[in-house]
């Protein structure tokens, strides 16, 4: 059986927690933050959970994951 590729797109987005969650970046933060108030672009910089609906197709992606 041949290896199974990853999406380099996802590998470079997605990391995977101790207890196989995967986690990811919040979306906002990198342009036009000169009106964002310091306090959202704190809570933007912080990891998230990627949504359980979303798991799966993410997983997919990244096989070895």
């Amino acid at each position: 059986m041949p290896k199974l590729k990853s999406r380099k797109s996802a590998a470079k987005r997605f990391r995977a927690t101790g207890s196989g969650k995967i986690r990811r970046r919040k979306a906002f933060k990198n342009h036009l933050l000169e009106h964002k108030t310091s306090e959202r672009k704190g809570r933007l910089s912080k990891l998230t959970l990627v949504d359980e609906r979303d798991a799966d197709n993410v997983r997919l992606m990244l096989p070895y994951m």
